[in-house]
């Protein structure tokens, strides 16, 4: 394998994220981020998550469950438990993951020049696309919606 294309993402030591022989590992705010954006996209989460609430949900993508809430969330994670848990492609946390590690993959295929961003203006948001196949867009699989138990945060709240 060429050590210049599919490398392993790396913006820090604090979390990893191995599949196959893919080794990702993440600065702590990095991956804070990409925990949200995946909530977010799971429909989990909607508005900005105060600095405890984004522990429990950084949390429960590392450790599977939350223990010890620090938060609302937490609490609620705990209290929804038997809906977000199932079997292991079913379950919010195997979502949380795969959203993360596949957020990550994309961008370091952008930065290995293997993907590039672009803008649908009809959409309104990106998409990624494949250079060397005339800017065929990238099909990324369907992810569930966990909006039946979501999370408002108070500051989202009406």
């Amino acid at each position: 394998m060429n050590p210049s294309i599919r490398g392993n993402y790396d913006s820090g030591e604090d979390f990893v994220l191995e599949y196959g022989e893919l080794r990702f590992t993440f600065n702590e705010r990095d991956f804070s981020e990409r925990s949200q954006q995946a909530a977010h996209r799971l429909g989990f989460v909607a508005g900005t998550l105060d600095e405890n609430e984004l522990e429990d949900l950084v949390n429960l993508a590392v450790n599977g469950e939350i223990q010890q809430p620090a938060s609302d969330l937490g609490e609620h994670v705990n209290d929804c438990w038997p809906e977000l848990v199932g079997p292991a492609d079913r379950s919010l946390v195997h979502w949380l993951r795969r959203l993360i590690f596949r957020s990550a993959w994309l961008d370091q295929r952008v930065m290995e020049g293997e993907l590039d961003v672009r803008y649908d203006e009809q959409a309104r948001s990106f998409t990624y696309v494949q250079p060397d196949r005339d800017d065929e867009p990238v099909e990324l699989a369907p992810e569930p919606s966990w909006g039946r138990v979501a999370y408002i945060p108070r500051s989202a709240a009406p």
